[in-house]
C-alpha cells in the first residue's frame, strides 16, 4: 500500500470552485487528507459519505436554499457519528446551525480562515474521534448473577462487558484494567455500593473512571441518597432494554461531544 492508502479520506462540500475552496484543499491536501469533493445536495453526499467519517462544508449563500440537505447532513452526523467542520461567515454559520444544532457541529471556523489552525483542529478531532471509535469497556458490577446476565445480554452487542459479582472483584478488576463506565449495583452486601465509590474515587489512578448507580428504589428519598453521593447518574433497575440501552447510549454521546469540544 502506498502512501496515498494511509490517507485520511474526508468529504468536503463546496459549490463551484474559488480561490478560496482551492486553497483549503490545498492546505488539508499538504496536511495528508484525500478529498472526495461534493456539492451541497443529498445526492452527492449520500453517493460518498460512507467513505468518510469527516465532513468539511465551505458555506455560501446559497446555504439558505438547500435546508433538505442541512437536515441530511445532521442525521448522518448522529447517526452515524460523523465529524463535521463548518466554514463560512457568521450569518452562513446561523442559518445552518438552526437546522444542525452545534452540538452535532464539531468544529466551526469564520472567514477569512486560518490555514494553520484549521489543519491543527482537524488533526485534533481525528485523534478525539479515533479514541471514542473502539468499543467502549463496561464494567457491570451486582451481586445479582441472574440480573448480570440478562443486563450483560442486553449490552454485549455493542460494548464490551465485563461482569463481577462483589465490590472486591470490582476494586481488583480496575486495578488491572480501565473501563470505560463502571455500572454498580447501589446495594450490595459486604461493600455497598457507596463504598465502591468512595474507594474508586479516593484512588487519583482511577478516580476519573465514570460510575453510574444501579438502583432498585425509584422513591425520591432513595433517589437523593444515591445522587448525593456524586455519581456520573443512576439508573433504575427497572428500566426496560431499551431505556437502559438509550441512556448508556446518550451516555457515552454526552462524553464524546464534550471531549470534542475540548477548547
Amino acid at each position: 500500500m502506498g502512501n496515498d492508502g494511509m490517507k485520511t479520506k474526508l468529504l468536503f462540500i463546496s459549490e463551484g470552485i474559488s480561490f478560496m475552496t482551492n486553497a483549503i484543499e490545498k492546505n488539508l491536501q499538504e496536511a495528508g487528507y484525500e478529498l472526495l469533493k461534493v456539492g451541497p445536495n443529498v445526492a452527492e453526499i449520500s453517493q460518498h459519505k460512507d467513505q468518510a467519517k469527516m465532513i468539511v462544508f465551505f458555506l455560501g449563500k446559497f446555504v439558505s436554499d438547500i435546508l433538505e440537505t442541512l437536515v441530511y447532513l445532521k442525521d448522518i452526523c448522529v447517526e452515524e457519528e460523523k465529524l463535521l467542520v463548518l466554514l463560512g461567515n457568521p450569518t452562513e454559520l446561523h442559518v445552518v446551525e438552526e437546522y444542525i444544532p452545534s452540538a452535532v457541529v464539531s468544529a466551526r471556523f469564520e472567514r477569512p480562515i486560518d490555514m494553520k489552525q484549521l489543519t491543527a483542529e482537524m488533526a485534533r478531532l481525528e485523534m478525539a474521534n479515533s479514541d471514542f471509535a473502539r468499543r467502549k469497556n463496561i464494567l457491570l458490577v451486582d451481586d445479582d448473577p441472574t440480573f448480570l446476565k440478562m443486563m450483560k445480554g442486553w449490552l454485549d452487542d455493542r460494548y464490551r462487558v465485563t461482569i463481577v459479582t462483589s465490590g472486591a472483584q470490582a476494586l481488583m478488576y480496575i486495578a488491572d484494567n480501565r473501563p470505560d463506565l463502571i455500572l454498580l449495583d447501589y446495594e450490595m452486601p459486604v461493600t455497598s455500593g457507596p463504598q465502591v465509590l468512595e474507594m474508586i474515587r479516593s484512588e487519583t489512578r482511577v478516580d476519573s473512571i465514570p460510575v453510574i448507580f444501579l438502583t432498585g428504589k425509584g422513591d425520591r428519598e432513595s433517589v437523593m441518597k444515591v445522587v448525593a453521593l456524586k455519581p456520573d447518574g443512576y439508573l433504575l433497575k427497572s428500566m426496560s432494554r431499551e431505556q437502559l440501552r438509550a441512556a448508556v447510549a446518550d451516555f457515552f454521546e454526552k462524553r464524546r461531544y464534550e471531549e470534542l469540544h475540548i477548547q
